[in-house]
């Protein structure tokens, strides 16, 4: 298939002007407020005569401005069913006084657009609108519908966006196929300088648990031995030092298969060597094992006031395949304390997707053309994504953003100074175009 004559230039600027602008629309989630990002959007796409929109409010007594779009490009249905290019329109809180632009001004300075999301994950879906106005402007012949699926709410669970439309809504998921977060590009892998693109098949489910010690008040002068906050320190502090075990699971195979043969492992990857590997690698441990992160904790009315109640937040992920109420049993067996209370405040998981998909094969094939020497490691997300709502579905999704960080730029996400180069950008949209129109042209 000769690929179309695009002015790459062109649509990189108009690219870098959308992401620029699309920033500088606040959807920090709490609250959220995503409709005027997905009415922003809207109009882009009315523009270029994509006009099947559809919106989906989710919005209620508690919040309001829950919106998503659904925009569809139809093809004549002998590939099967659509292609959906799944995004997220909310982006996390910030600490401006880490930051050294301001966040919400979607600054374009010395070839890197500054802003919260511009990783996560308001970049990719400009990458995938590019795509759908492309599809669009060159009047591609579709074999299958192409859908752009921008959602509410994904940073704090997806009860007003994904999980809202499997509930009310399932039509809108209908799929062949999807492409979301999950996995990028890096310009090494374990210290080995060699481009691999990170492909999730599945991911690590999120179980979060919120702890609840109870006590007796009283004056602090006074100590005695049922202060509710002794009682949650002593638990986090067991929670800390709980061994769990490693494993690599069925959908981390290839991946470690492929780093061996790419030379980023020197190890044959056995259990025993990924294990060790893992000591002294954040990641590796994280996607290897079921992982604990304290993230709130929460007691006390005044200094010289014994608390009654002492609560805690704890962000656990689960591999795949593990089972959340027998993690949470041994959880409250390392805790030993029955006036800690365990309550669960969010637990999904989700099956794996093929390696050997039509998808996913264009993703390897698209990226071996751009990018010279690259690699495709299909893996495990240690985060919990959009796609899984899919999966359980039973229709593949990927996670794969089509940009090479380095790992400075990686560990922005979710932290200060969140920034993606233009480069970045441009490569993003061309590989992202190349797979829509293999799959779905």
């Amino acid at each position: 298939m000769s690929a179309p004559a695009i002015d790459w230039d062109a649509v990189t600027r108009e690219a870098t002007d959308i992401l620029s602008r699309f920033i500088a629309i606040d959807t920090t989630n709490p609250p959220g407020n995503e409709e005027p990002a997905a009415r922003f959007l809207a109009d882009l796409l009315r523009a270029d005569g994509i006009d099947d929109l559809t919106f989906y409010d989710a919005s209620d007594q508690e919040s309001a401005g829950r919106l998503s779009l659904l925009a569809r490009l139809r093809g004549d249905g002998s590939a099967g069913k659509p292609l959906v290019l799944l995004n997220h329109t909310d982006v996390v809180p910030v600490e401006r006084a880490g930051w050294d632009e301001e966040p919400f001004a979607g600054l374009v300075k010395d070839g890197v657009i500054w802003g919260r999301g511009t990783l996560d994950m308001k970049g990719m879906g400009v990458m995938e609108l590019i795509a759908m106005l492309l599809a669009k402007r060159l009047g591609l012949a579709l074999r299958r519908d192409l859908v752009f699926l921008a959602v509410a709410d994904e940073e704090v669970g997806s009860g007003y966006g994904v999980e809202f439309l499997d509930q009310h809504h399932p039509e809108a998921l209908e799929a062949d196929f999807v492409l979301n977060e999950g996995g990028w590009g890096t310009t090494e892998v374990l210290g080995v300088k060699r481009p691999a693109f990170n492909c999730a098949v599945s991911e690590k489910g999120p179980l979060w648990l919120r702890l609840v010690a109870e006590g007796h008040p009283g004056h602090g002068s006074v100590p005695h031995s049922d202060n509710a906050l002794s009682r949650l320190v002593r638990a986090l502090h067991r929670i800390e030092t709980w061994q769990r075990p490693r494993r690599v699971v069925p959908e981390l195979a290839e991946y470690f298969v492929r780093a061996h043969r790419a030379g980023f492992l020197a190890e044959e990857p056995t259990e025993e060597s990924i294990v060790r590997l893992g000591d002294g690698n954040p990641l590796i441990r994280a996607i290897t094992s079921n992982t604990v992160s304290l993230t709130t904790a929460r007691a006390g009315v005044k200094h010289n006031v014994i608390p009654a109640a002492a609560e805690a937040t704890l962000d656990c992920r689960l591999l795949p395949g593990a089972d959340a109420a027998a993690f949470t049993e041994e959880l409250r067996s390392v805790i030993d304390d029955p006036k800690v209370r365990i309550e669960q405040v969010l637990e999904s998981s989700t099956p794996p997707s093929p390696i050997d998909s039509e998808l996913m094969a264009a993703i390897e094939d698209v990226v071996r053309e751009h990018v010279e020497d690259a690699v495709i490691l299909p893996g495990i997300s240690a985060g919990f994504t959009d796609s899984r709502v899919f999966r359980r579905r039973g229709v593949p999704s990927y996670g794969f953003i089509p940009i090479l960080l380095e790992p400075m730029e990686a560990a922005t996400i979710h932290g200060h100074n969140e920034r993606l180069s233009i480069e970045n950008l441009r490569l993003g949209c061309q590989l992202m175009f190349d797979i829509v129109r293999r799959v779905c042209a």
